[in-house]
């Protein structure tokens, strides 16, 4: 009844893993073109630096870390 079931656990974080990567190897092909341009690439590289900035301040708030 149980003979596979170890090796059904251990199959669950490759499993995890590859669904991960395939998720940013995606966003890379899709932002990608955007890339090629120096003025598209600035501007992608702020909006991700901003989208992060913003997650920051906002879970450090709603958690109570700081006194914004």
């Amino acid at each position: 009844m149980f003979e596979g079931f170890w090796d059904n656990v251990f199959r669950y974080p490759r499993y995890m893993i590859t669904i991960i990567f395939g998720i940013f190897y995606s966003i890379f092909l899709w932002l990608k073109p955007l890339l090629e341009r120096p003025v598209t690439a600035i501007a992608l590289v702020l909006m991700i630096v901003a989208g992060f900035c913003f997650i920051t301040l906002t879970l450090r708030a709603m958690l109570g870390l700081s006194s914004v």
